[in-house]
């Protein structure tokens, strides 16, 4: 998919981030008060440190005696420990405020992601998505750890210091203030720059994750058809993109610091003048005007760190914006709006009994996969949907299952009495299995989480996998997915299929679950798949025809309709599409067995769907 075609997943307006931030802090307003109490508290004793320092200078230049110094080195010394153990306890708590918002903030995100309609994150691309999952996580993480807390002291330390600049004499703020115009303008000029970049910077990375992952994911699709130059040059296209745009970044943090530079320059030369003229004057002592430049010149720290920090804040808040995007997204009814009735209801039938009337579908406006479609599953009843590439028997089992919301028309599921104790009335089984990294047992347990190592064992055994679970070296207990124990493409295939007995549900969804095993494992998938639907409602998107023979019922899909119903007796009698589908796939298989054993041909149809 091009870039012009894709439709990035929503991003919050500045305005509602902030909103956001306020109502994640709201529930633990005391530990913000108490971290910023903190704060001001540590700020506050830390300023006593320069008038301190005049007072020597006094004591000095009046040529006191050495002992009358002692005093105020004593009180220096406790000041600074009471500052350092204040700062201690203010950052801390504002660091523990910091990770607690964001770990709220972590959760909505994943629980919005992980509901997020399947063709919005297919119209975006899979490298949004994990862009935000991961760096932009990452950027508002690290800031709340380092940026937030060091902002709100260097904040403080501002204001404070200019109160007690103040305090010391008026016109020392006065002189002080001659920094600000400039300051104010370099942030000004920075964030009108930064705000844009940065959002275009993540949008940059974004896509060029996206290229990297279709990159990755079609190696061999691109090694096939000699596209190796033309994919690197899409890749270095993009990187090229985001490199430009960090390089802009770089050169407008060296034009802010060289602004910067000059504020401070200015402010510093205005308050030692000032203090010159005062101290000629008699208005103040050496002291009091050295402490006031001490002042301005420990100003140079915070000054600098805040508006430094402007530039971690401006990317955490582009990155910020991202997350609040998909966490203010409404949670969607489940995409096929169940309707969960009693098998009581004569007029929807027994539970597990699907209707589906009048379905249209089409990813694309103007452009229907679905086309008024009428079926019902009757409870108990399985039921293969077989048609050429292209006949839309996937989607149709994706609605019936709740991945995608219907256009147009209704699905309705009744679960009655025999719904599953947790999760949906109808559960769907594809080809793309995931193993999570972890023990197996707990790969289990994502269907049901209460399930003990009997009934873990009984699931497994229903689908002919407990033998070769047992056999793994700690048998339940093998860490399996990434960086564990590997299993094959036909023991994931039971694992899925284990996962569905132990979930239970009424009705379940077959989409080729058993297409990956290849022809040595494919007959004990098909019965592992028999097992595993055994007493519910079953819809099999059919990938062997062998599958669709022995189904109850066979509905034949073409051009996104449904063309044909019945058995397999009846349909290859009435001489129409499934009938030479079945011709095809019947003397597919006799050449196939026809082929030296040396050369075997591969056990495909030319039916599957995607």
């Amino acid at each position: 998919m091009s870039d012009t075609a894709r439709t990035l997943l929503p991003t919050a307006t500045q305005a509602r981030t902030r909103a956001a931030v306020r109502e994640l802090i709201r529930p633990h307003r005391r530990l913000a008060l108490g971290g910023f109490a903190m704060m001001i508290v540590a700020t506050s004793v830390g300023l006593l440190v320069q008038p301190l320092l005049g007072r020597i200078v006094d004591l000095v230049a009046d040529h006191r005696p050495p002992g009358s110094i002692t005093l105020p080195v004593v009180l220096l010394v406790l000041v600074a420990l009471a500052q350092g153990a204040t700062t201690v306890l203010g950052l801390s708590l504002v660091s523990r405020l910091g990770e607690t918002v964001l770990a709220h903030l972590r959760e909505r995100f994943v629980e919005k992601a992980l509901r997020l309609p399947l063709e919005q994150v297919e119209k975006a691309g899979a490298g949004d998505l994990t862009a935000r999952v991961t760096r932009d996580v990452s950027v508002v993480g690290e800031a709340v750890r380092s940026a937030l807390p060091e902002l709100a002291r260097s904040l403080l330390a501002i204001v404070l210091t200019l109160v007690a600049m103040a305090a010391l004499d008026w016109r020392f703020f006065l002189a002080a203030l001659v920094a600000v115009p400039v300051q104010a303008s370099t942030a000004r000029w920075y964030v009108r720059n930064a705000v844009p970049l940065y959002a275009e910077q993540r949008i940059a990375t974004g896509a060029q994750q996206q290229q990297l992952l279709d990159t990755v994911a079609g190696a061999g699709t691109v090694r096939a058809f000699r596209l190796e130059e033309e994919h690197t040059e899409r890749v270095t296209r993009r990187s090229s993109a985001a490199v430009e745009l960090t390089l802009r970044g770089v050169r407008l943090v060296l034009n802010f610091y060289n602004r910067l530079h000059v504020a401070e320059y200015a402010g510093l030369a205005a308050v030692l003048v000032t203090g010159f003229l005062l101290v000629r004057g008699g208005s103040v002592s050496i002291g009091t005007a050295t402490a006031a430049a001490l002042y301005f010149h420990s100003l140079f720290t915070p000054v600098n760190s805040a508006l430094v920090l402007l530039d971690d804040a401006q990317s955490a808040t582009a990155a910020l914006a991202r997350l609040v995007g998909v966490a203010d997204q409404p949670s969607p009814e489940p995409a096929s709006e169940p309707a969960r009735r009693t098998g009581a209801d004569a007029g929807i039938g027994a539970a597990g009994t699907v209707t589906v009337t009048g379905l249209h579908h089409a990813y694309e406006p103007g452009r229907p996969v679905l086309h008024d479609v009428d079926l019902t599953l009757r409870a108990g009843e399985r039921v293969a949907l077989v048609g050429v590439s292209g006949a839309g028997k996937t989607t149709l089992a994706k609605l019936i299952a709740g991945v995608h919301r219907p256009t147009s028309g209704s699905v309705h599921v009744t679960a009655g009495a025999g719904a599953p104790r947790e999760g949906l009335p109808v559960a769907l089984v594809t080809q793309e299995t995931h193993v999570f990294a972890g023990p197996l047992a707990d790969d289990l347990r994502l269907a049901r989480a209460g399930a003990g190592d009997d009934e873990l064992r009984t699931a497994l055994a229903t689908v002919d996998a407990l033998d070769w679970a047992g056999a793994l070296p700690d048998g339940l207990d093998t860490v399996v997915g990434d960086g564990g124990h590997r299993l094959t493409s036909a023991q994931v295939q039971q694992l899925a299929l284990a996962r569905l007995v132990l979930a239970d549900p009424p009705v379940a969804v077959l989409d080729e679950a058993t297409a990956e095993a290849g022809s040595t494992g494919a007959r004990l998938l098909e019965q592992a798949a028999d097992r595993a639907v055994e007493g519910r409602t079953a819809l099999i998107v059919a990938h062997r025809l062998t599958q669709a023979a022995t189904a109850d019922r066979i509905v034949v899909m073409d051009g996104g309709r449904i063309v044909e119903s019945g058995t397999h007796d009846e349909l290859c009698a009435a001489a129409g599409p499934y009938a030479s589908l079945w011709e095809a796939w019947s003397g597919t298989r006799a050449t196939a067995d026809r082929t030296p054993t040396h050369h075997p041909r591969p056990d495909t149809t030319t039916v599957k769907d995607h």
